[in-house]
């Protein structure tokens, strides 16, 4: 199948120093998108964190694109996550990114604010198709007004329930509500376990995360940061979050902090001592190979809903793929981002090694089962709670989501009031947002 032929979809665990660059800052400005020369012999250079069957994959979907496109040749190099984002970091300050490269939402705004990636608005909906992507997630790859990044594959916060365990402890599922009605559920499973003679926790204290802090506050119609990076909560709205988790750890009704440490690399979830574990979807894989035979089968479910019809939950990019702002062939980088993302045989291809596709004709071609077929079905569920994607993230979040992880977990500990907790993070908040 040709192109033509096609219809027209964790706390990052390095934290990079800043970029020494020189040159302006902002987004390339945009040019007019010229006509890709089907004559001109072209060489691009894409690069992409990820292993070797990852590299396998890419080889085929290469070698089906310059089957459309002959005179494009496409060099690639691939790394470990920590690996890649230290030679980003590397050639970005020598202005030497590669023409196409793998980005994460985390990292976008920082390269695009330093100028070093491609404006690729002037090659929407003529090279680069978008019909096929919801403008929700579209919004994952813009930055200061302009498109940076092309949305590859998405994710979704969700609630994994292990049913094998909520089974054995004789409880019932929770079946949606608010966060009170989650709390409650909370502490019957808690009974339930002690009743079963079992160490285990219904879940962990929600109110440690920042991606549940972050749907709390879009359910009241503020993103974390504002699009300028100021933040939209206040000390007061913090202080009263992370005191919700207070009595649910001094009542031993959420994992114990001390357990969690205990069970580390695993968490409580993967180690079957906990029924709930709301994180981002795309973790079932994971769990499931952590559970083993033992529990063969997770559920998703919706979170809890702060308020009735919000728009608190929203498609999260899990990877995108970007241009450099100095290559030589926008077109070809065009046509390349394009195909990866958009066509047939990329999805078909590709399947979910990349995430769920993001593209809708990707999307239809891709071979998608078991947890991730469940993964699918979960996000089409949860469309009338999704909204549009939040601003990228600001430059200095992975610092303050890391500080915001370290504090909760001393809040779970007891070794900070939380008074103070919310003072040292605002705190952080100055410097990161400073730097």
């Amino acid at each position: 199948m040709t192109r033509s032929n096609r219809l027209s979809r964790l706390t990052l665990p390095v934290a990079l120093a800043a970029l020494a660059l020189s040159g302006c800052a902002g987004v390339q400005a945009p040019q007019s998108a010229a006509t890709l020369d089907p004559d001109e012999e072209v060489t691009i250079d894409f690069n992409y964190w990820g292993n070797d069957v990852r590299a396998e994959l890419y080889n085929e979907a290469i070698d089906a694109f310059t089957e459309e496109h002959p005179n494009i040749t496409v060099r690639t190099s691939f790394l470990s996550w920590t690996e890649y984002w230290e030679k980003r970091q590397t050639e970005a300050a020598g202005g030497g990114l590669p023409d196409v490269m793998q980005t994460d939402i985390n990292y976008l705004r920082q390269y695009a604010q330093n100028g070093l990636l491609l404006d690729l608005d002037p090659y929407l909906d003529s090279v680069i198709q978008t019909d096929t992507i919801a403008a929700g997630v579209l919004q994952n790859g813009v930055v200061d007004g302009a498109t940076i990044g092309i949305p590859v594959s998405t994710n979704a916060l969700g609630m994994f329930v292990n049913p094998g365990l909520q089974e054995e402890l004789g409880m019932e599922a929770f079946t949606g509500g608010d966060w009170d009605d989650y709390e409650a559920w909370l502490v019957d499973a808690r009974a339930a376990a002690a009743d079963a003679g079992r160490q285990a926790w219904g879940g962990a204290n929600f109110a440690s995360s920042i991606q549940v802090f972050e749907i709390m506050q879009r359910a009241k119609g503020e993103d974390l940061f504002s699009e300028d990076g100021e933040p939209n909560f206040t000390r007061e709205d913090l202080a009263e979050y992370w005191s919700t988790g207070v009595p649910l750890i001094e009542d031993d009704v959420v994992t114990p902090q001390k357990r969690l440490e205990e069970l580390l690399p695993l968490t409580a979830f993967d180690a079957a001592e906990q029924v709930s574990e709301i994180t981002w979807d795309t973790m079932g894989a994971g769990y499931l190979a952590n559970l083993g035979e033992a529990y063969p089968e997770l559920e998703i479910v919706a979170p809890p809903v702060t308020v009735e019809g919000a728009k608190d939950l929203y498609q999260k990019a899990g990877m995108l793929l970007s241009g450099a702002a100095t290559t030589d062939h926008p077109e070809a980088v065009a046509a390349f981002i394009d195909f990866m993302t958009n066509s047939p045989e990329a999805g078909a291809i590709f399947g979910t090694n990349r995430g769920i596709p993001a593209s809708s004709s990707a999307l239809e071609a891709a071979d998608i089962t078991g947890i991730n077929a469940q993964v699918l079905e979960y996000e089409e569920s949860i469309s009338d709670r999704l909204g549009d994607a939040p601003p990228v993230p600001i430059v200095g979040y992975g610092q303050i989501e890391q500080e915001f992880r370290t504090i909760s977990q001393e809040i779970g500990f007891g070794t900070i009031t939380v008074d103070a907790a919310v003072e040292r993070l605002f705190a952080e908040m100055d410097v990161a947002l400073q730097n």
